[in-house]
């Protein structure tokens, strides 16, 4: 079979794919944003998120489970610390983030996970160290430094320190769910693998939740409803499964390349629907946020 027209339609469709995934994943802040005025805490509007979007995850992976080879118990303890280190511990950080401080710098330390997955694989899985990564890492952090002077001149400094710490901290536990996942991925698969992490994820949300609060606390106004299910839909299910697609046809590495959007595209929406200031400091922080990660992307 001839390759010529197949291959461009393949990675036309992939590209495609991964732009959708970074649309997706640029709304989550924008969302929780939208939400906070309402009066719901993190926690409740993490669980309501897991909540709308476990059916979906549950069904991709009983499906994946009658499919495909059967789990060891050592496979499920994985799935269940990765899980809780990535869509539990990375977004419960970040929920609690962004009560703190905007949109845009938000997703700008959230961006900084590549550079954290290669330093945490240098730190403990041995792997070398290049002069590309080196300047990689410097100008992502000068990136963040800029986009905190923005905040700085508009909120609080503790509550700028706070929030970026907490958001730093999601951006780790997601590296450490992306340093882990790899193996687990190549044995399972990325959907069945993105799904059963997301219903690990879903099951320590939702015990949290239960732990914490009572279940009065999902009595909230109808807007917070609507946003948790969009949150649930279009910057979780969507994005997940579109981005394990692209990588399937394009490759990791390209798709990531796609995914250097994101950041403006969260600036861009935290302008146009919450009114967040952009400044040039912002701008260049972005810039150099991208260019950090357009470096280390390259192979």
């Amino acid at each position: 079979m001839p390759k010529s027209n197949a291959q461009p339609s393949h990675a036309a469709l992939g590209a495609g794919l991964a732009l959708l995934a970074a649309f997706g994943f640029s709304m989550k802040a924008i969302f929780v944003k939208l939400a906070y005025p309402y009066g719901v805490d993190a926690i409740t509007l993490l669980a309501l998120r897991m909540g709308f979007a476990l059916p979906v995850f549950l069904w991709v992976g009983l499906a994946g489970q009658k499919a495909g080879a059967s789990l060891s118990r050592g496979d499920w303890g994985k799935l269940f610390l990765l899980g809780c280190c990535g869509y539990y511990g990375a977004s419960i950080l970040d929920f609690l983030g962004l009560s703190y401080i905007s949109a845009g710098l938000e997703r700008l330390i959230l961006f900084t996970y590549p550079t954290l997955t290669i330093l945490i694989g240098i730190l403990f899985q041995g792997k070398p160290f290049s002069r590309r990564e080196g300047i990689a890492v410097v100008l992502c952090y000068c990136g963040i430094g800029f986009a905190f002077m923005h905040d700085l001149g508009l909120n609080e400094a503790r509550d700028v320190w706070l929030g970026g710490a907490l958001v730093f901290g999601s951006s780790i536990s997601y590296a450490i769910y992306l340093s882990g996942s790899g193996p687990m991925i190549a044995r399972l698969g990325a959907m069945r693998f993105s799904a059963l992490a997301m219903l690990m994820s879903s099951a320590v949300t939702l015990l949290h939740f239960a732990l914490v609060q009572p279940l009065t606390a999902f009595i909230q106004p109808w807007p917070v409803y609507g946003w948790g299910l969009a949150m649930a839909v279009f910057a979780t299910i969507v994005p997940v499964f579109a981005q394990s697609a692209a990588i399937r046809r394009i490759g990791a590495g390209q798709a990531s390349l796609y995914g250097m959007v994101g950041p403006l595209l969260t600036i861009a929406f935290g302008w146009l629907l919450l009114d967040e200031h952009i400044s040039l400091a912002q701008m260049a922080g972005a810039a150099l946020v991208v260019v950090g990660i357009l470096i280390v992307s390259r192979r």
